[in-house]
């Protein structure tokens, strides 16, 4: 044994002699400066850029997703000899890996170890087989959890919304951003923080509310979830894209992509505010808006693209364009004569890569050598690609492990973050004399009624988790062995099943929802109490993104006689819950006049049957408070909540109040809020002030309550809300607990935009209100003197 470890020895020494012998006599070559870690991005770029021929720097600027099929086989592996006509020149970034883009009866996504092995097919391929071996970025959608199969889906963002509780945002997005990264994925088209300000929007659903301080806080979460506070990326953070830029969510009609009517006060004081939080909070990516303002689209305006988001705040990340709002400059805005026009207003504007595929911007080849376009501008978004790039690691580590990739996907603890995430984000909007929560003690039969209580509603960009819990499920799990559970349809809201990318949607038949109610009324007879799980699904509540797409909507009321089969029930005269289960807020003044109680539970992610089980057992106490103010009926529109005073006028048919206002949600307990005091209660313009009130449990259960701070401008050179959020906490207490909640109010929250456009905080008398919603609150005052 000893002789054989010395001749092993000894033939590594002569080895090793002759390796250092050979290295000593062979030419000494260097690496180029882009690859060596050791240098400053900035210069690794400069070196890279330098190398590129025009063609090479285009394809960075470039997409694929679509024409994905053209580098696959027929059951979409990446084939190597078919790569080299899309990809030879290099490629800025793949565009959602998870989707194989085959036709229809094919493969259509790709599991998380599939979806790992594709992106590192591709980068091997690029590595090896293009002149500079620059990797790729992949993209993906990740807006209420990573959109792939396998992946873990949480509430929705309005959902998210209602929690009001950023900790909780910033650790979904990580779980998002965990398992994107481990399969290949380091930027992802999230989060939207576009004002929801007309409930007609299909969209509505995907944003964190009405208001800019809200917003702004849930917004800043995501961007720490996904991405976190520094760069280089660390190994298990994404790219955050801040979309859409600027004014989408306040369209003409609540029509997606028409025209936002807003002045740049509106835009400068409230629409920009949550932007410009993300963007100081690190946010690396900025997606522009398909709507014009001001009769300028976004993707070619330069004053917002260059001078408010690179000037004014110092960005200096990346501009995607979103999907196709390139060739839409020619096709819907009429801006630009043909793609090579487009391409050239896009990118002198700041669009710095096209995506979903090339369509525009390969036509920049041309236009720069026809000498129409300086190459410096081609150059300047090329630098951020690959700045880009050289942050995320993308050098250094461009492969995953598949392995991680599954182990990482769904997990136990990110299953129990998205029960947690649904049980705080359910509003309790009514409940007469107690009815909940339900006593599984007195009942012997709960009938479970309506078109949402069965099927799992995840909302717009999701795929299939693997797992979930309907309404139905989770109800009857928490009613326990002791309670039997019957169950009806009652009506349809399409005749379909819910399908978030279906073009067509044909809305429930009346006569057949006639007969469904019938049948709905005998099942419930049999029971002691109700629960009613009605509202929208994802065919009728979802983004329009064409004119066979349609997901806006022209009335807030209850599609498919779903208001029959409510009112067929409460004639029953039996206990009835109401579990409202949709995209968008919806204007049911006949239910919150009849029904004796009511939830609102949005689309709750894929555990979401469990918590709603849970909150009507009393398992879980509501907390969570209303993001957006309800109406009463369409015609009130617009009706969020910071509006100025001259808004405010009765119709002579309807009260302008809400049906529920912004920052309402009960509890199974009750609270008070005393005490508010103001210190100092002066400053001057640059001064700040605590706020401090005492909130007490004074119920009999513990109970969340969210401590919400507004305040009003008395007199102002310019008109402001009558109301304004500037602090929440959301805090939990035990019976008879008391806790002191304090806010800072300084600069930041009592500035305003003034006549000469710019960011000021004016002397005079601040009304400061704390309260549990915006319209129960206690007041005190604050003044702030002249210089």
């Amino acid at each position: 044994m000893r002789h054989s470890l010395r001749f092993a020895a000894a033939i590594f020494l002569i080895g090793a002699v002759l390796t250092q012998s050979r290295a000593a006599s062979a030419p000494q070559t260097s690496a180029p400066a882009y690859r060596d870690p050791a240098r400053s991005v900035d210069e690794r770029v400069r070196d890279l850029l330098g190398r590129m021929t025009l063609e090479e720097k285009v394809a960075q600027l470039e997409g694929i997703w679509q024409k994905k099929p053209s580098i696959q086989d027929a059951d979409g592996r990446f084939d190597p000899a078919k790569a080299k006509t899309l990809l030879e020149q290099g490629i800025g970034e793949v565009s959602r890996p998870s989707e194989t883009n085959l036709p229809a009866g094919k493969k259509a996504d790709r599991s998380a170890r599939e979806h790992a092995e594709y992106v590192n097919a591709i980068q091997r391929w690029l590595i090896d087989n293009t002149r500079l071996g620059i990797p790729a970025m992949f993209h993906d959608e990740a807006l209420h959890g990573f959109v792939a199969p396998g992946a873990t889906h949480f509430p929705v963002p309005i959902a998210l919304g209602s929690t009001w509780d950023p900790a909780l945002v910033e650790r979904v997005m990580s779980v998002a951003a965990h398992e994107a990264r481990s399969r290949g994925t380091q930027h992802v088209l999230s989060p939207v923080v576009d004002l929801g300000r007309d409930p007609r929007w299909g969209r509505i659903e995907e944003t964190y509310g009405e208001d800019p301080y809200l917003v702004s806080r849930m917004g800043v979460a995501a961007v720490r979830g996904y991405q976190g506070e520094t760069l280089p990326l660390a190994p298990d953070k994404v790219y955050a894209t801040l979309k859409h830029f600027a004014g989408h969510g306040s369209h003409e009609g609540g029509i997606n992509t028409a025209p936002a009517l807003v002045p740049e006060r509106l835009l400068r004081s409230e629409l920009f505010v949550p932007f410009e939080a993300g963007v100081r909070a690190g946010a690396y990516t900025v997606m522009p808006s398909y709507n014009e303002v001001d009769g300028v689209p976004s993707h070619v305006n330069a004053w917002l693209l260059e001078d408010v988001l690179r000037r004014e705040w110092g960005f200096r990340g990346l501009v995607a364009s979103d999907y196709f709002a390139i060739e839409q400059l020619v096709s819907r805005h009429h801006v630009a004569r043909d793609k090579a026009d487009a391409a050239e207003q896009a990118l002198t504007a700041g669009v710095d890569i096209e995506l979903p595929d090339p369509a525009g911007y390969p036509e920049l080849i041309a236009i720069v050598r026809s000498g129409h376009l300086p190459e410096s501008t081609v150059d300047r978004s090329v630098a951020r690609v690959l700045r880009a790039k050289f942050l995320a690691g993308l050098f250094e580590h461009p492969f995953v492990d598949a392995d991680e990739a599954e182990r990482v996907s769904n997990t136990a603890e990110s299953q129990a973050l998205a029960l947690d995430a649904a049980r705080r984000s359910i509003v309790l909007l009514k409940n007469t004399n107690h009815l909940l929560p339900l006593d599984r003690t007195k009942l012997k039969t709960l009938a479970v009624i309506g078109p949402d209580a069965k099927g799992v509603h995840l909302g717009g960009y999701s795929k299939n988790p693997g797992r979930g819990v309907d309404a139905l499920s989770g109800i009857t799990t928490a009613a326990g062995p002791g309670v039997r559970v019957v169950y009806a349809e009652g009506a349809r809201i399409t005749e379909h099943d819910a399908n978030w990318n279906q073009d067509k949607v044909v809305l429930g038949d009346p006569a057949l929802n006639r007969t469904r109610i019938q049948e709905a009324v005998k099942v419930a007879r049999q029971a002691d109490a109700i629960a009613l799980v009605i509202g929208t699904n994802e065919s009728v509540s979802r983004e329009a993104w064409a004119d066979n797409h349609l997901g806006d909507a022209a009335s807030l009321s209850l599609m498919g006689q779903q208001q029959d089969l409510a009112d067929a029930l409460l004639q029953l005269g039996k206990p009835l819950v109401v579990v409202l289960m949709n995209g968008r807020p919806l204007a049911t003044p006949e239910l919150a006049e009849h029904a004796p109680a009511i939830l609102e539970a949005w689309y709750t992610g894929q555990e979401g049957g469990t918590a709603i089980g849970e909150t009507l057992f009393g398992m879980s106490n509501p907390g969570g408070k209303l993001p957006v103010t309800i109406p009463r009926s369409v015609g009130q529109l617009p009706v969020y909540y910071n509006r100025t005073p001259t808004s405010f006028r009765d119709y002579v048919d309807m009260k302008r109040e809400p049906l529920w206002p912004f920052g309402f949600g009960l509890s199974y307990t009750t609270f008070t809020v005393a005490n508010v005091t103001v210190s100092p209660a002066t400053i001057g313009p640059a001064g700040h002030a605590v706020v401090t009130a005492d909130v007490t449990n004074t119920g009999s259960v513990k109970g969340d309550e969210v401590v919400q701070l507004y305040i009003h401008d008395v007199v102002s050179s310019v008109t402001r809300p009558t109301k304004e959020l500037r602090g929440f906490e959301r805090i939990t207490l035990n019976p008879g607990e008391k806790k002191s909640v304090k806010f800072v109010l300084g600069p930041d929250e009592l500035s305003l935009i003034n006549r000469e456009m710019k960011r000021v905080v004016e002397a005079g008398k601040f009304e400061i209100m704390v309260g549990t919603s915006s319209t129960q609150l206690t007041t005190a005052t604050l003044e702030v003197a002249a210089r």
